[in-house]
């Protein structure tokens, strides 16, 4: 699910926060659904969500950042204005995605999980966007762009940057 942009997400709300967990609460195996909420509402989980959650599940604080830490989809951080996610799936691989993928970091000057310093790009990896025939593909904010090049990436920076 692509992220809406951070001037569409609201600010930290805790009593926003805990309606949206306890609105969830009740489903079977709710913590990885209230992660998702919460991560889709600010863009991200933030710290103060964790005693909320884990107090409204009935879990600890350990184990909801153990989920949070585990899986690479939730940030900890929030994310620049635009999300850049490079496809590491096999097809992509077998394109030379990791020559992109240098390119990227190098361009960007961040790694995986990272926001460039002056909050405008985040760079994610993702597990395939199903788009295998035209690899190797990059995604930014829901917009999915085929066979990539160094050159088209600069360009997509270029895009994301405005």
């Amino acid at each position: 699910m692509a992220l809406a942009p951070a001037s569409d997400r609201p600010a930290w709300d805790a009593v926003a926060a805990r309606d949206l967990v306890e609105s969830l609460a009740g489903i079977p195996g709710p913590l990885m659904p209230v992660l998702h909420a919460l991560q889709d509402r600010y863009g991200y989980v933030p710290d103060e969500a964790v005693p909320i959650v884990a107090e409204t599940l009935t879990l600890s604080r350990a184990e909801v950042h153990g989920v949070i830490s585990f899986y690479h989809y939730f940030r900890q951080t929030p994310p620049g204005r635009a999300t850049i996610q490079i496809c590491r799936a096999e097809a992509c691989q077998a394109m030379h995605v990791e020559k992109l993928v240098d390119h990227a970091k190098r361009t960007l000057g961040i790694d995986f999980h990272e926001t460039t310093g002056d909050g405008r790009i985040s760079l994610e990896p993702v597990y395939c966007l199903g788009n295998c025939a035209c690899g190797p593909s990059v995604m930014v904010d829901g917009e999915l762009h085929a066979r990539v090049t160094v050159e088209t990436f600069d360009e997509i920076v270029a895009g994301a940057r405005t």
